[in-house]
This record gives C-alpha cells, sequence and structure tokens, in this order.
C-alpha cells in the first residue's frame, strides 16, 4: 500500500468516527430511586434486561487483571453466575493461564461490561476468591461438550505451530471424553470477584450520563453495608 493510500485510509477512517457519534438512539432511563442495597442484585437486574432486550450474548464480560510487573491485562470472558448476598461475580478460568497465574499472584481485579445496545455500562472492582476443588469440577462437568473438550486440549495462550496440531489435540480431548465423560481439566478453577465497589452508568446521547457508584462503608471491606452516590458524568 502506498503513503497516499495510507494517508486516504486514515482520512476515511476520522471520518467515519465524526460521522458517527456513540448513543444518538433512544436509550432507557435510569430511575435512581429505589435503588437495590447491593450492587451485585443491581447487576442481576440489568442483566436480566439486557438478555430480555435482545442485547448479544450479554453475559460476556472484560475481565482486568495486573501482572508480576504491575502491567495491566485484560480479556473478554464469560460471567458464570451472580452471588447476590456476596456481592459476587462470578467465572471460570485456567488455572495455568496468563490470567490464571495473575490472579494467583495478585487476586485482586475489575470486571467491566458495555452494551451498546442500552449504552449501559458496568464497572466492578474487587477481591477475587479461588473455589473449592469440588465446585470447580461440578462447574466443568456442567458445561457442553465441546466447551469440556476445548477446555482439555490445554495450553491456553501458548504458540500454536498449526491449526493441524490444534485439531489433532483436540480429536485427543473429544475421544478422551467419550472413554470417561467425568473427565476433569486439571487447571479449570472457578473464582468470585467479591466487590468492594461498583459503578452502574446510563449512557445519554446528549451527555447528561446517569452515573451510580457503590461503595463499602468500609473502604477496601469485603463484607458490610453499602453506600450509594450519585456522580457527574
Amino acid at each position: 500500500m502506498t503513503e497516499q493510500a495510507k494517508a486516504e485510509d486514515r482520512n476515511t477512517l476520522a471520518q467515519l468516527l465524526l460521522d458517527h457519534p456513540p448513543m444518538v438512539r433512544e436509550l432507557p432511563e435510569f430511575a435512581v430511586e429505589g435503588l437495590p442495597a447491593s450492587p451485585a442484585e443491581l447487576f442481576g437486574e440489568w442483566l436480566t434486561e439486557a438478555f430480555r432486550a435482545g442485547v448479544p450474548d450479554p453475559q460476556v464480560v472484560t475481565l482486568s487483571t495486573v501482572d508480576t510487573d504491575g502491567c495491566p491485562d485484560a480479556r473478554v470472558l464469560v460471567l458464570r453466575g451472580i452471588d447476590v448476598p456476596g456481592a459476587g461475580l462470578v467465572f471460570a478460568a485456567d488455572a495455568d493461564s496468563p490470567k490464571g497465574r495473575q490472579l494467583a499472584a495478585r487476586p485482586r481485579a475489575a470486571i467491566t461490561v458495555y452494551w451498546p445496545l442500552l449504552g449501559r455500562q458496568i464497572r466492578v472492582r474487587g477481591v477475587v476468591e479461588i473455589a473449592s476443588p469440588k465446585e470447580s469440577a461440578l462447574d466443568f462437568l456442567s458445561r457442553s461438550p465441546w466447551s469440556r473438550a476445548a477446555s482439555l486440549v490445554g495450553h491456553q495462550s501458548e504458540p500454536l505451530t498449526s491449526f493441524e496440531a490444534y485439531d489433532s489435540a483436540a480429536r485427543e480431548a473429544r475421544l478422551l471424553l467419550e472413554a470417561d465423560p467425568e473427565a476433569i481439566a486439571p487447571g479449570h478453577t472457578v473464582y468470585t470477584l467479591r466487590a468492594v465497589e461498583a459503578e452502574f452508568w446510563q449512557g445519554d446521547a446528549a451527555r447528561r450520563h446517569v452515573r451510580v457508584h457503590y461503595s463499602r462503608n468500609e473502604p477496601g471491606a469485603i463484607a458490610g453495608e453499602w453506600s450509594r452516590t450519585l456522580l457527574w458524568p
């Protein structure tokens, strides 16, 4: 590609960004009266509304962690559940994956979700707990055969020499499941992010965004009562 073509592409992209301002559509209101005492309960309400509104994959969230050098890292994964009494967001990962190793070294994380169709964002920060091996095994067995086979392949985030190498490992994993339907990936682990603070953000085309922030009455605590406050957009 020539330098002129690259410049034209940059100009086209810049114009596309200008021509497509975000959230210029009808968005739901966020009534801040009578909100739940716990952010986990409100998270569940918003997630239910997202499913009913037809948001694609609303249970897919972004998990952010920190590596041993203090550099942030982030990736999307599937939310497995919400523990309302414990203000927890449940997800699973391979303990030997980068995120698993990062959580082992620094068991604090953040979860973010954005649903463009509704113009809604949720941000949660807190402490991460590891479930028992029994609970992790039950979660693994509840998954589809394709999901279990993919986990049994292992080697997540390691260099892949070829697609043929993956296909061969996947066939071996499926054969293993056929021979032993109760086989469990050794690194499969269930985690729960216990919220310390959370923010619910409802976008507005006129930029009159509504933001509600939840925080523990005792800063840094993972138990106790919550306080709520509105934030400037």
